[in-house]
C-alpha cells in the first residue's frame, strides 16, 4: 500500500437507525473509517456490535423500511454512494465493490448452476455475451482453486462442499475486478482447514489484483494474520482503531483489552477456563447517552455513564473512545 495514498474509499459520521415496535434502534452511531488502495482493514467486534450494518448501509443493501441510514457520507469514485440514484448504486455494487456475503450454505441460489450466477455480474457490469460471461468464469473458478472449473459450471450449489460455496462466493465477488472487496465473516461456517485455506488464498487474490480489503470478523486471531489495520467495533460505534501490530502490542479500550483476553493460549493449565466477556452487548434502544460498554467494563467511573466518550489520538494512527487512560491508569480528564 502506497503511503500517503488517496483513499479508495472514506466514510464519515456514518449513522443507521431501525425502526422497531420497541422503539428506534440505533445500530451505527457515527462511524467513520478510511481504505487505501491495496490495504486490508479488520472490522472485529461481537455479534450485534455493528459490523455488517455498518457495511450494508455504505451500499444500499438493508431494507427500507425498517432500516433508515441518516446521515453520513460515503465517497467512493467521486462521489457520495448514500446520495447517488439506484441506477448508479447498482452499478456500484457487485461491479466495482464486491461483497462476500457470511453464509456461503445460503448466499448462492439453489435453482441456478454456478456458471450462470458468476456469469450474471459479467453480462450485467461488463456486458460480456453468453460465450465471454462463460470463459470468465472458467478463469475465476480456476482462481479461486476449484478443479476441473469450464465442467462445474453447470453444478448446482449444494453439488458443492461449504468451502467450495465459499470460494464460488469469493469468485462472483471479484467477477468484474472491484477496486474494493467486502467480505463479512466468510470463513465463520467453515471447519479450521477450510478457513486456513481461504485465507491463504485472500492474501495470494490480494496480492495478485491490489484490490483493498475490509475483512469482518469476531477472529482477532485471523485479523492477526492478514491484516494492515484494525477497527474494533462494540454498540454501534468505533472503539478503538489502530495498525495491526500496534493494537495488539498497546490495546487502550477496555473492550479491546477484554477480546485479547478471550483468545485462546497452548500455554498454562489444560483445565484452565477460556477467559470470557461477562454480560450481553446492549440493544441500542435510542441514541447513545452513555458509553455502551459501561455495563461490562471494570475500569468504569462516574463520568461513563453520563456521557458517550469520543474517539481520542492516541498516537502512530491510533485512536480510542473511552474516558480512561489506559497508559497512566486514570481518566483522562483528571
Amino acid at each position: 500500500m502506497p503511503d500517503g495514498a488517496l483513499p479508495v474509499l472514506d466514510v464519515r459520521d456514518l449513522k443507521t437507525v431501525f425502526r422497531t415496535r420497541a422503539g428506534e434502534v440505533h445500530a451505527v452511531n457515527d462511524v467513520s473509517f478510511s481504505l487505501k488502495p491495496g490495504e486490508l482493514l479488520g472490522v472485529v467486534g461481537e455479534s450485534g456490535s455493528g459490523k455488517s450494518v455498518t457495511m450494508m448501509s455504505l451500499l444500499g443493501l438493508l431494507p427500507s423500511p425498517p432500516a433508515d441510514v441518516r446521515n453520513g457520507t460515503v465517497t467512493f469514485d467521486g462521489q457520495d454512494l448514500l446520495k447517488v440514484n439506484q441506477e448508479t448504486l447498482r452499478s456500484v455494487r457487485g461491479g466495482k465493490i464486491g461483497f462476500v456475503f457470511q453464509d456461503p450454505m445460503t448466499s448462492l441460489n439453489p435453482v441456478f448452476t454456478v456458471g450462470m450466477q458468476i456469469a450474471e455480474p459479467l453480462r450485467k457490469h461488463m456486458g460480456l455475451n453468453k460465450r465471454q460471461a462463460a470463459q470468465r468464469a472458467t478463469e475465476l473458478l480456476e482462481l479461486v482453486g476449484i478443479p476441473d472449473a469450464k465442467r462445474r459450471l453447470d453444478d448446482y450449489p449444494h453439488q458443492f462442499s461449504g468451502g467450495m460455496r465459499q470460494r464460488v462466493m469469493i469468485a462472483i465477488a471479484l467477477a468484474c475486478d472491484p477496486q474494493v472487496l467486502i467480505a463479512d465473516e466468510p470463513t465463520t461456517a467453515l471447519d479450521v482447514t477450510i478457513q486456513a485455506q481461504i485465507l491463504e488464498l485472500m492474501k495470494e487474490l490480494r496480492e495478485k489484483l491490489g484490490m483493498a480489503v475490509i475483512w469482518i470478523t469476531h477472529d482477532l486471531g485471523v485479523i492477526a494474520g492478514i491484516a494492515d489495520r484494525v477497527m474494533v467495533m462494540y454498540g454501534g460505534q468505533v472503539v478503538e482503531h489502530a495498525p495491526v501490530h500496534e493494537l495488539f502490542g498497546n490495546p487502550q479500550h477496555p473492550y479491546t483489552r477484554a477480546l485479547l483476553k478471550t483468545i485462546p493460549t497452548i500455554h498454562g493449565e489444560r483445565a484452565a477456563r477460556l477467559t470470557v466477556i461477562e454480560g450481553q452487548p446492549p440493544l441500542m434502544v435510542g441514541p447513545p447517552i452513555a458509553c455502551p460498554f459501561l455495563d461490562r467494563c471494570d475500569v468504569a467511573f462516574d463520568r461513563c455513564a453520563r456521557a458517550n466518550p469520543p474517539r481520542y489520538d492516541v498516537g502512530r494512527g491510533h485512536d480510542a473512545a473511552c474516558f480512561f487512560d489506559a497508559r497512566t491508569g486514570a481518566s483522562r480528564d483528571a
